[in-house]
């Protein structure tokens, strides 16, 4: 089954946080794919708690409405002081967003659909909406352009983070890092492994996971999953010193979808995290594409230990995996820069500090001298 993606652009989506004090947005419903219908609206949108509808039209307008409170399918008017309808032309962005609040908030909206009563979404199940100025009061030209006739109608579930705090808080391949033309390579290395899947007999094999840590697979190894490597493969290195094996294990985690893992991935990481431990071998977590999950972030990374919304990913995953706060280490990924990027680089080599030391930890406890001087 193919991902479900927003149609909102950055832009359109800075404009839509503006609202919510830069709030994230989760999608749950889109009808080109889930149907314009308020049946499977229900299925994804009930019990949501905050959400907002966003609706695209060919004259490239971006309306909707939001609601703090939850739909219920009850068929009642609903009394919501927040609600409000909103609107901003993506063709013309020196124009104001515009907001509309009811002139009656005993009679927000109605639950049995996304139903505003001046405006109404997936009207008739149909790909159109139903405008009537009443308890919004609105002109249709600045909210919709008279064009109710939907090329897209998408439904977020708002996560308020708040804003900013006032303090801040596959194969296997070893990478050798080369700064200049002058250094042969830094003093330690990087190696990737197949990542961790969710489905039976896929990912990284836990066996392969240990064996890797005690030093036994070599460069280029082809992992797989239905096979853990044996001792009798090209690849296996018998005799490891203490420069083959791991010292530090760093779990690589995109923070979108840390809200996302399964019940039988978060015991994979367990199961590798106790594997871990048996050996001794410290482990840290690395939350990747903060500035895509925060628009505070996006903007400036120094407010990356500010974001409440980043704060709370921190906080999550290091109770889903079992970890302390202190070894969630977030960073921004270079995607598609054409140029080195100072407070990207500053939130790189700070993970690459922090692994520095969690390494030396691991000499610390067990330092033999004939050993490291391999």
């Amino acid at each position: 089954m193919s991902t479900v993606t927003s149609s909102l652009n950055r832009w359109q989506k800075k404009e839509l946080c503006s609202f919510f004090n830069n709030a994230n947005l989760s999608l749950l419903f889109k009808a080109s794919v889930h149907g314009f219908n308020a049946t499977t609206f229900h299925e994804k949108c009930n019990t949501q708690g905050p959400t907002v509808i966003v609706a695209y039209n060919k004259s490239g307008r971006v309306f909707g409405a939001f609601t703090s409170k939850s739909y219920a399918q009850t068929g009642q008017n609903v009394v919501d002081d927040k609600a409000f309808l909103f609107s901003f032309n993506d063709k013309e962005m020196k124009e104001d967003p515009l907001r509309v609040v009811s002139g009656n908030p005993q009679y927000a909206f109605t639950d049995n659909g996304p139903n505003f009563d001046s405006l109404v979404f997936l009207y008739n199940n149909t790909a159109n909406a139903y405008s009537n100025p009443g308890t919004y009061q609105f002109d249709p030209q600045k909210i919709h352009g008279n064009d109710l006739q939907l090329t897209e109608c998408e439904v977020y579930r708002v996560e308020d983070f708040e804003g900013l705090m006032e303090k801040p808080w596959r194969n296997f391949r070893p990478y050798y890092i080369k700064p200049s033309s002058s250094v042969t390579h830094v003093p330690f290395i990087l190696c990737d492994t197949m990542g961790l899947e969710d489905g039976v007999n896929t990912g990284l094999d836990v066996d392969d996971f240990a064996t890797i840590l005690k030093g036994h697979i070599q460069d280029k190894y082809q992992f797989n999953p239905l096979m853990p490597i044996q001792p009798d493969s090209p690849h296996f290195h018998k005799s490891p010193g203490l420069k083959d094996k791991i010292h530090c294990v760093v779990f690589v985690i995109d923070i979108s979808r840390v809200k996302l893992l399964s019940d039988k991935t978060i015991e994979k990481f367990v199961v590798f995290r106790k594997k871990a431990n048996q050996l001794s071998i410290p482990q840290l977590v690395l939350l990747t594409k903060v500035d895509e999950a925060c628009p505070l972030v996006a903007e400036d990374l120094k407010n990356v230990y500010q974001s409440h919304y980043i704060n709370k990913m921190m906080q999550e995953i290091s109770s889903q995996l079992g970890v302390s706060l202190s070894v969630v280490v977030p960073v921004k990924n270079y995607y598609q820069e054409l140029e080195i990027d100072s407070q990207t680089d500053i939130l790189l080599l700070n993970a690459v500090v922090q692994m520095l030391r969690a390494a030396d930890g691991y000499f610390d406890d067990f330092y033999n001298p004939e050993e490291r001087s391999e």
